[in-house]
This record gives C-alpha cells, sequence and structure tokens, in this order.
C-alpha cells in the first residue's frame, strides 16, 4: 500500500497500519527502563503530575514580579523568567545599545538588586525556577544564588535550570557574545561548579524549541539538539569531569507543534535516541541516559489572524507533550502573535494545562499510546531518520565544526523555505490564514509605555551604582579579568575556576554588562564567518 500523505517532517504516512515486527524489551522497555522509550519514571503522571511552567517576562523586575504571583495563585507549580535583549546580550540598560529594547521582551536585569525585586516573596528553597538565559548564564545564575545567600537560603535548597545553550543561539537564535571556544569552556565550568556547589540545578537546557522555531522539522529538532548535546558532554569530559557526575542533572527544551502523532512520537523517538547514544558514546548508567525535557507549546504556530483559534492549537500542542511524557510544560497565550500575552491569556493557558492533568485522563496511566501501531511506526521512523541526520553531522566533526561549516543553519533554512512554500501553495492548511478565513480584523492589545519604564530602569542602575561600595567591585572585577585571561580555550580543561569569581562580582554589586565587557576583553567577541 502506498502513500501520497507525508507528516510535517516528510515520513510517508500510511493509510492504514498494522502490527509489525517489535522488539519490547530492546525498543520500549518499562516506563523508566533503558531505553525509557514510554517514560523516565515508572509511574509519570500517577506520582505526580508535570511541572506546570508557564514562561513570563516583561518591563521591570517589579512588574514580572506580579505576573509570577497572579500565575502561582493561581496554581501554576514552577516559574520560568524571560529577559529582555539588553540582559541576553550582556547589555546594561543605560547603555546606547540598549536603548529601545530595555523590556521589551522580557525583564529587565542589571544588578542582584533587580533579581530581588524579580523574585520578592517566591520561596526560593520549595519553588524551582528556570532562566532562559544563555551568553550570560553564569552570571544570572550567580545573582540567583546571591539573592538566595543574602535571604539566608543554603545553595543545596535551591533547584532550577539555566538555559545556557550557546550552540544554538549560533544555530538558531543569535544572542551569543564571546567565540565558541571560552564559551564552550564556560558551560563546562558552570556543569562543575553546580555539580560542587549547586547539587539541585540543571547547569543547561539544551534547546530543539528554537532550532523548531527557526524551522525545523522534528527530525531536525530531534538530530541537530542531540549533536548539541554530544558536543557539550565532550567538553565536559575533556575538561576532566566524569559523564556521570554532570549528565544526570542534564535537561532538554523542546517544541510542541500541531501534528499530534508526530509530535507524540517524537518525544518517545528522542527518549530512546538520548539513552542509546548516552550508552554508546559515552558508557554512561541509567541515571545519565534519562532525557528530562521542558516543552513549550509551538510560538511559530501562533496566528494573528482569528486568534482565538491559537486556544485550540495550544490544547493539541499541550496534550501531545502530554501524552508524550514531558515533565514540564509551557503553554502559550493566544494572544502571543500580537503582544505579550495579557493576564487572561497567560490565566487561560494555564487553565489549559490543568483540564489536561485534571479532567482529560491523559495522565491516568503511562504512554497511553503505546501499542498504537502508527504511533510505534512514526517514532521508529523518526528515531532513525534523526540519527541518519545526526551521523551527518559527526561526519563534518561535531556540532561546533558543523556550525562553523553552515550546515545546520543551511538545513533549517531549507525546511522553512520550503514549509512556507506548502503554506503559499495551500498544501499545507492554516485555519483562519490560507483557508477558512472571514476578513475579521485583528484586535488590538494594548502595549505598555516602554520609554518609561526604560527611564525607571536606568534610574534603579544608577542608584545601585552610587550606593555601592566602588573599591570592591573594581577589585571583583580585576580577579575576573585575572582568572579570564588564564581560561583556555578548545580541547583542554582549563585553569581557572571562574563561577566562583562571577559570584564575588555579583555580590559586590556589578552589573550585568561589566562582567560581560571583561569577558570580552579578554576573549572577544563572536562574529559569524569570522
Amino acid at each position: 500500500m502506498s502513500s501520497d500523505k507525508l507528516s510535517p517532517s516528510g515520513i510517508p504516512i500510511e493509510p492504514v497500519y498494522r502490527p509489525a515486527a517489535l522488539d519490547y524489551d530492546r525498543d520500549l522497555g518499562d516506563p523508566g527502563q533503558f531505553p525509557f522509550t514510554r517514560g523516565v519514571q515508572p509511574t509519570m503522571y500517577r506520582g505526580r503530575l508535570w511541572t506546570m511552567r508557564q514562561y513570563a517576562g516583561f518591563g521591570t523586575a517589579q512588574q514580572t514580579n506580579a505576573r509570577f504571583r497572579l500565575l502561582l495563585e493561581k496554581g501554576q507549580t514552577g516559574l520560568s523568567v524571560a529577559f529582555d535583549l539588553p540582559t541576553q546580550m550582556g547589555i546594561d540598560s543605560d547603555s546606547p545599545r540598549a536603548l529601545g529594547e530595555v523590556g521589551r521582551v522580557g525583564v529587565a536585569i542589571d544588578t542582584v538588586d533587580d533579581m530581588h525585586a524579580l523574585l520578592d516573596g517566591i520561596p526560593l528553597d520549595t519553588v524551582s525556577t528556570s532562566m532562559t538565559i544563555n551568553a550570560t548564564a553564569a552570571t544570572l545564575l550567580a545573582m540567583y544564588i546571591v539573592v538566595a545567600e543574602e535571604r539566608g537560603i543554603a545553595r543545596s535548597a535551591l533547584s532550577g535550570t539555566i538555559q545556557n545553550d550557546i550552540l544554538k543561539e549560533y544555530i538558531a537564535r543569535g544572542t551569543y557574545i564571546y567565540p565558541p571556544a571560552p564559551s564552550l569552556a564556560l558551560i563546562a565550568e558552570i556543569f562543575r561548579f553546580t555539580a560542587a556547589d549547586v547539587p539541585n540545578w540543571n547547569p543547561i537546557s539544551i534547546s530543539g524549541y528554537h532550532i523548531r522555531e527557526a524551522g525545523a522539522t522534528a527530525v531536525q529538532e530531534l538530530a541537530f539538539t542531540f549533536a548539541n548535546a554530544m558536543e557539550y558532554v565532550r567538553r565536559a569530559i575533556d575538561a576532566g569531569l566524569p559523564v556521570d557526575s554532570f549528565a544526570p542533572r542534564l535537561s532538554f527544551f523542546f517544541a510542541a507543534h500541531n501534528d499530534l502523532f508526530e509530535e507524540v512520537a517524537k518525544f518517545r523517538a528522542a527518549r530512546r535516541l538520548y539513552a542509546r547514544l548516552m550508552r554508546d558514546r559515552f558508557g554512561a548508567s541509567d541515571a545519565s541516559a534519562r532525557l528530562r525535557f521542558h516543552t513549550q507549546t509551538g510560538g511559530v504556530t501562533l496566528q494573528a489572524q482569528q486568534p482565538l483559534n491559537n486556544v485550540v492549537r495550544v490544547a493539541v500542542q499541550a496534550l501531545a507533550a502530554v501524552l508524550g511524557g514531558t515533565q514540564s510544560l509551557h503553554t502559550n497565550g493566544f494572544d502571543e502573535a500580537l503582544s505579550l500575552p495579557t493576564a487572561d491569556a497567560a490565566t487561560l493557558a494555564l487553565r489549559t494545562q490543568q483540564v489536561i492533568g485534571y479532567e482529560s485522563g491523559a495522565a491516568l496511566t503511562v504512554d497511553p499510546l503505546a501499542g498504537s501501531y502508527y504511533v510505534e511506526a512514526l517514532t521508529d521512523a523518526l528515531e532513525r531518520d534523526a540519527r541518519a541526520l545526526l551521523e551527518r553531522v559527526d561526519e563534518l566533526g561535531g556540532a561546533a565544526q558543523a556550525i562553523a561549516a553552515g550546515f545546520f543553519q543551511e538545513e533549517i533554512a531549507r525546511s522553512a523555505y520550503e514549509y512556507q512554500l506548502r503554506v503559499e501553495r495551500g498544501e499545507t492548511t492554516i485555519v483562519g490564514v490560507n483557508k477558512f478565513t472571514d476578513g475579521s480584523e485583528q484586535p488590538v492589545v494594548a502595549s505598555p509605555d516602554y520609554s518609561a519604564l526604560e527611564r525607571e530602569q536606568v534610574a534603579r542602575l544608577r542608584a545601585v551604582r552610587a550606593a555601592r561600595d566602588a573599591g570592591a567591585v573594581s577589585s571583583a572585577l580585576a580577579a575576573l579579568r585575572t582568572a579570564a585571561r588564564s581560561f583556555v580555550g578548545e580541547g583542554s580543561p582549563s585553569r581557572a575556576h571562574l563561577m566562583p569569581l562571577i559570584v564575588d562580582a555579583v555580590r559586590a554589586r556589578a552589573s550585568v554588562g561589566e562582567i560581560s565587557d571583561v569577558l570580552s576583553a579578554e576573549w572577544g567577541a563572536y562574529r559569524p564567518g569570522a
């Protein structure tokens, strides 16, 4: 029986599926057992639901804190912080380079005093926090630690995640600062530091989400995410860290898109492929081979036309993530194609998760689609195709070399272009966009006064600078500069432990921009193609 239907990743879809040869112990296994196809925990959601971790961040720390409190009051179980572009790029809010961007796509954080305001009233020893931050991840982690320290909370009591995934920034997102060699060495240093000092912290969230948002298929999302993961693991081992000392705390971040069955199969294939890669390549233990991941519904799938349709899209995507066994989930607001989500949209997004968790029955049994002829065939196909693409990356010398060659970027651009052509030809339907249109106007959503909040943020930063001990800041930055100078790059372990020095600088009230400038002065800045 032949097929003229394809999944979004180009996998041929047959009209009907029948039993196929399946080695249960080898390819599935029970939940909680290698290769973890059916889930990383034996009971999954029967023991505890996934963490409902809504992503939020806008304007000032005080405004974002109010949104966090609202979501926690409504039943959210974990925090997820979005930072503005200046914070992500290591630029202080009073820099000319930050003009017009302060607080616009996330919260502005300049000093640890802003972090105090962001987390005001949040019990850091019981609430886990995820921070979507990459080039400046070390500094923001240091700020979180200092806030806890100044509240009398031990580092061992903290739990959370920093994204800290610089390779996907070079591929798909662009918020990089330093060249790859020192950036990768700094990530290995963060692995070392968290394993020793903050044992319940995830030192990285290796992200397929942004790769998917840039136009990748589900197959490319898997292959390129795991290519990056293999690079990070190799660099950490080269820096002298045993794989089982850090790998159990590695975490991942995937997208959930509209094709329910391909997305469920993708998550199942991801667990199996990762487990096999870690065991075969690094001899990792079962604890190090468990794929733990956060999922976010697909921002790129949201449409400005007929925006209430996005409520349905988000519900389907969230259901796919749950049926696929995610550990943590963010559901997008239906109005995010128009603006930052309103409080009502953010609440409805959270309620979507709660309906799935408490009303749908999807959480009553583990891996409920296991044994579906269709889902098992898709799981096999996704693993096979992702492994084949990953092997092409290996032939180029691994992720860092493939990025330098432009391989990831070209593959994603081609997929994005081909998808857009299918939409324009009507081969891929988007309800309300290229089919079932009604001519309705897009609603207008009010935006904050960004100029006013920028002035407020700059005033706060300058007040901190005026009140701090300038000598202590200068001394802390000088010590960091000396250590950064001896921080060697590719292929060798670093000679200096930078994280304690970054914590010292943060404690003295050095700013994100000042710390980044010190590191840039020693390491240089990354320029694509240079």
